[in-house]
């Protein structure tokens, strides 16, 4: 049986849509993910680019809240971001926090599309990492206090 991880963030636009195109393409076998936002802020047009050159495909997936899932238990809730762990709602299960910078914000001043792609890039690897850690590296964590 799969794993089911959801893997959230605030706008379900870049780092939990990143995640969980490498829960798929990595694991796949393993996890069954999800991914959600508080909000739903669209698909990140550069996300999918800087995903696409590493050989992952999501640019068919949608931005969606957590409403927008289907009614089931997660066995893990990962928050990618910290207002999405500040603002998270209860869940039954373990909610674990692995933060990561936010791509478009470190972007903000970048003067061309390539320079900003430096930014997602690196935060497309460093999350490819911790996708191969899973679904292990999980069982180990402490779970987020409830807000």
């Amino acid at each position: 049986m799969k794993t089911t991880i959801l893997f959230l963030c605030t706008g379900n636009s870049c780092r939990s849509q990143m995640a969980e195109g490498w829960a798929r393409h990595l694991k796949g076998d393993l996890i069954e993910p999800y991914s959600a936002g508080i909000a739903n802020h669209g698909l990140n047009s550069l996300a999918v680019k800087a995903m696409t050159e590493a050989g992952v495909d999501i640019s068919g997936y949608r931005s969606k809240t957590i409403g927008d899932l289907p009614l089931q238990e997660f066995d893990y809730v990962v928050t990618l971001c910290g207002h999405a762990n500040e603002t998270c709602p209860y869940f039954p299960g373990p909610v674990i926090h692995q933060g990561f910078a936010d791509p478009p914000q470190l972007a903000a001043e970048a003067e061309s599309e390539e320079e900003a792609l430096i930014h997602y890039r690196r935060v497309r690897d460093e999350i490819r990492d911790f996708i191969m850690t899973l679904p292990e590296a999980l069982a180990e964590a402490p779970p987020t206090p409830p807000q």
